[in-house]
């Protein structure tokens, strides 16, 4: 294998894949680049990395700082976990180790997981419970969940006099109407480097101006991954992103809602079943496959329940409204962006004798576009906590091969047209809807948190904990209360400005 044009400064100097990285690799690297600081990254409840730094006084003390860890206080960082039996041990993954892109001091970041004073992994830790569940998942099913997300964030930044975008209108805009693009092909370059494997990055939809400042939307994709990597990348790069901003005294911000009546950010998450190397929601036809129904059946099965990982403030639930392009109703479709599980485009025909239509020197080749095809869940948003919503989609997939009518549960509730049309009012009567609020996100998942319980792969204190966060805002009339009151729904979207 050639990792010459890897971005990944590790991967091309060891000579191998992340996955194969070991404590050996790490401190020949330390050793022969002068790196100074190591960083252990870690995720809280609140979502958002905790950082532990260690400077490297010497080689026995790099080799005792990756083979044991080091003690965190665990009530600090969760607020379920009792301040009586908090401490806990933060162990380094090496598969996750990167060179730290603002570091000052020559270092390299690490993220971590959490064991017990027992030596066993917490079993309420976020990273634990996606390591579970996918365990679960290939028990049940047989295969691996690969996933992307599509990370969407506001870069905000003074307000320029020449080449504005109309507004609502910056979808793949170009320079110079688009001014964000240096920023965001920058903050590509640092992720893919720290080993986000980045699919590509635009501008979206959202461009408008407000008190003298500009917003732009802007979106980065990531190619499908083994899950578990999947969620290290999109941490990794929303801090990324978020340190980029700092540095260049540039306003980021990923929340839901970032004004009244225009576009806000969601977190939309494709996702594949791969078995024995080959996509398992691909049939030999080039159609979806059964197995790729029962997924759906159990996204949307269980689609209220996992907005209390995905959506999980107030504005989450003033971005699920009508005609926004986010869902509200639980349906799916093929290609249709009012529905909630979205069977994208997928190359099925014509792969090969479209790049030799638009070249005709080119000759057809044969191209495997299988791979290509995925089935994307549309309700998170940037609030989300990333690895229990991941989490919570692999219970969601199981959940689908284990019901009983899966296969007609997700036929009923297929859709081909804009359910948002009012032509269609019948389509929209026979749908259930997602909650419109935490407190009704809350109520969802208790209803249905035996599934996530199942196999212990949610522990049930991690449920409760999440249940009385969502409940203690205290939201459940809120959309009635703020009506089109647009001061106080922007003194909410301050509040949650950065979140997640």
């Amino acid at each position: 294998m050639n990792f010459n044009l890897n971005p990944d400064r590790l991967v091309r100097f060891l000579g191998k894949p992340r996955r194969d990285f070991t404590k050996a690799d790490l401190m020949r690297y330390v050793r022969e680049n002068g790196i100074e600081l190591i960083n252990f990254r870690y995720p809280g409840a609140d979502g958002r990395l905790k950082t532990l730094n260690f400077i490297i006084n010497d080689e026995a003390y790099l080799d005792s700082i990756l083979t044991c860890g080091e003690r965190v206080d665990g009530s600090s960082l969760f607020p379920y976990i009792e301040a009586g039996a908090s401490d806990l041990y933060v162990i380094p993954r090496y598969r996750t180790a990167f060179i730290n892109p603002f570091s000052e001091i020559p270092a390299i970041d690490i993220l971590c997981s959490y064991y017990t004073k027992e030596g066993m992994p917490l079993e309420m830790s976020p990273e634990y419970t996606l390591r579970k569940a996918h365990e679960q998942l290939r028990r049940v099913t047989g295969c691996d969940l690969h996933v992307m997300g599509e990370l969407e964030y506001y870069v905000v930044t003074p307000k320029p006099e020449l080449f504005l975008a109309d507004d609502q209108k910056g979808y793949h805009e170009s320079t110079p109407f688009n001014k964000g693009a240096w920023f965001r092909t920058m903050a590509m370059k640092y992720i893919a480097e720290a080993g986000g494997e980045v699919k590509y990055g635009h501008s979206e939809v959202g461009n408008f101006t407000q008190d003298d400042r500009l917003y732009e939307q802007n979106e980065i994709e990531f190619l499908p991954t083994d899950i578990e990597s999947a969620a290290d990348q999109l941490m990794i790069a929303k801090w990324i992103v978020r340190t980029l901003g700092e540095r260049y005294g540039v306003d980021v911000t990923f929340a839901p809602k970032i004004t009244v009546g225009k576009a806000g950010s969601g977190l939309h998450i494709h996702t594949r079943l791969m078995k024995d190397g080959r996509n398992a929601m691909v049939g030999a036809d080039g159609t979806l496959s059964e197995d790729a129904l029962r997924a759906i059946a159990g996204y949307l099965s269980l689609a209220p329940s996992l907005t209390a990982f995905g959506n999980t403030n107030p504005t989450s639930y003033f971005r699920l409204v009508p005609h926004q392009e986010a869902p509200t109703n639980i349906c799916w479709g093929d290609r249709n962006r009012s529905v909630l599980v979205r069977v994208p485009l997928g190359w099925s025909a014509g792969a090969g004798s479209m790049v030799c239509d638009a070249n005709p020197s080119e000759r057809v080749s044969d191209v495997d576009v299988s791979l290509k095809q995925t089935v994307e869940f549309r309700c998170p948003d940037g609030s989300a906590d990333i690895y229990l919503l991941l989490a919570g989609l692999t219970v969601a997939a199981r959940h689908g091969f284990e019901m009983e009518q899966g296969l007609k549960y997700a036929r009923d509730r297929y859709v081909d047209v804009n359910i948002f049309d009012e032509r269609h009012k019948e389509v929209l009567a026979r749908l259930s809807q997602l909650p419109a609020s935490c407190a009704e996100s809350a109520a969802c998942l208790a209803g249905q948190r035996s599934v996530y319980e199942m196999y212990g792969v949610f522990s049930p204190r991690l449920i409760d904990g999440v249940i009385e966060r969502l409940e203690a805002f205290g939201d459940a009339s809120l959309r009635q209360e703020l009506g089109d009151d647009n001061d106080k729904i922007m003194e909410m979207v301050r509040r949650y400005f950065y979140c997640g």
